[in-house]
Formats: structure tokens, sequence, C-alpha cells
């Protein structure tokens, strides 16, 4: 099998620190192992990407010394790929258009009990509040849909395993998708309104179609595998092998984002560092 991986950022952003230790560890697995390492271009939200940050992507990556081959894979051309999908899993009976709000299901999910809302990978559990008691008949309307966990894992018919070569946030080293993930994650959004497919979707079908074998990505997906995996089985995809990795946060502890300018690559550019500065502040 040949070692193939991805780095697929969106274009809403300047890349940071946490940015340049996950492409830098993907490009040297793939060169260690002799293998691939492909840019792809998650561009799916079109309000917020923008064509100046896709440049600024390939400039920064450039200038870090990595290298992938041409043409670059941009979500926002596969749409009707997204779509074939979401048509397979409509057919089976698995997915229900939602009108739900966020607000709706915060509110939902929180009523009649106090406190904070059950949170999942996909944000706020859904408590299915738009999800019939049998599955849709008809063309797949053009609205936002969710998946019926509760039939997809009854398809499935039995546990759903991945192989982990690198750990979860709290030291996990490999997951078996558990049978109560009604409750713990909910019926996932797969399309959602101006984008076509959700991330979920999107990364199963872009991974399994650019034959990846190795997903490289921070530990903060790791919840989100299993959502993934259900997926590949379902539509029957490959699934390759998963590496989470720790993540690069700033003096407090917290998560770097995109608004972090101060930590932005295209800042230590300007201030005149190197690309092994910056392999030395993240550890590599």
């Amino acid at each position: 099998m040949t070692f193939r991986t991805r780095f697929a950022p969106s274009p809403t952003g300047p890349l940071h620190l946490g940015h340049a230790y996950s492409a830098f560890l993907a490009h040297d697995m793939a060169q260690a192992a002799g293998g691939v390492f492909l840019l792809r271009i998650d561009d799916l939200d079109r309000s917020r990407s923008r064509p100046e940050w896709e440049e600024q992507i390939y400039d920064d990556l450039h200038w870090l010394g990595l290298t992938w081959p041409t043409p670059v894979l941009r979500q926002s051309e596969r749409l009707p790929r997204y779509r074939e999908a979401l048509e397979i899993l409509w057919d089976q009976g698995l997915l229900y258009p939602c009108a739900c709000s966020r607000a709706d299901i915060r509110a939902a999910a929180s009523a009649p009990q106090e406190g904070a809302p059950l949170h999942g990978p996909d944000g706020v559990v859904y408590p299915g509040t738009c999800r019939p008691a049998t599955p849709p008949t008809g063309p797949m309307p053009d609205k936002p849909l969710r998946l019926d966990m509760a039939r997809a894992l009854a398809r499935l018919n039995g546990p759903v395993a991945f192989t982990e070569t690198g750990s979860g946030p709290d030291g996990e080293t490999g997951q078996i998708t558990p049978q109560d993930m009604g409750a713990t994650v909910g019926d996932v959004a797969l399309a959602r309104p101006g984008m076509g497919a959700s991330y979920h979707l999107s990364v199963v079908l872009d991974d399994a179609d650019q034959q990846v074998s190795h997903v490289i990505r921070g530990q903060d997906l790791f919840s989100a595998t299993q959502i993934h995996v259900v997926l590949q089985r379902l539509l029957g995809l490959p699934t390759p092998i998963y590496h989470h990795h720790r993540l690069i946060r700033d003096d407090t502890g917290k998560r770097l984002a995109k608004r972090d300018d101060a930590r932005a690559i295209a800042t230590y550019r300007a201030e005149g560092r190197s690309p092994q500065d910056i392999r030395d502040m993240v550890d590599l």
C-alpha cells in the first residue's frame, strides 16, 4: 500500500503554527514512507472562503519547504460528487430533512433538564426534533439533511473499528464506535444550506477518491472519526489509518485559532524567521 496523506486547510484566514505543525508532520511522514503528500482546499464555506487566503496557503506552505502534486483538489468543485453520495444515503432511507436552527437545537437539547446540553463531535447533540418515524420517500429535497444515526447503525449491524497510530485527547489509541452514538453523537448534519455538503461527508468522499491511506490531523477531530467510519461503511468506502496528533496551544493552553494573527506563519515570515525556526517552535 502506498502511503498517501493530505493537508486540507480552509481558506478562511491565515495559517498559524498549529497548521504548520500538522502540515510538517504529514509531509514528513509521507516522505519517510516514500509516499505522497497531498494538499486539498476545504472551501465549501463560500461565505467565508477568500481567494487571497487560498493564495496565502500556497505561499506559506511553499515557504515552509513543502511540495505536493498539482492540480490541487478544491472541494467547491466537487458538489456533484457530494450530492451523488447524499442520493445514495437518501435512497437507503438514512436521511431526513431538518428545519431546525442552531438556536432551536440548543433550546430543545437543554429542555426540560437544567444545565448545558450534551456536546458531541458535531456540536450540540441533535435531539431528534425533525426525525420522522419512518424514512421519507420520493425525490431528495434540496434542504438541510441529517443522518438517522440509529437506522445507520442498525444497517451496519455490528461494531465499527478504526486503526489509530497517534492518540486521542485523553490518550486513546483506537476506538470502537459505540452503539449509543444516537445519544453521544446524534443525527449529524450531512447537507448544509449554502454548502452542499457537511465537513463529515465531504472529507470522507475526498479521502476515498484521493486514495488517502493515512489521515493525519489534530486531536480535536478524534471524536469525529467514528462518524467518518460510519459513513465509509454505509457508502462502501475504505477506512484509512488515522493518526491524531497533539495540538499547538498558546501560553494559556488554548488551542490556536485563525484570528490569532500573532502566531500566523505570515507574521513570522515578515519578522525574518526561517522555516527551521517554525519547526523549532512546534518541536519538530
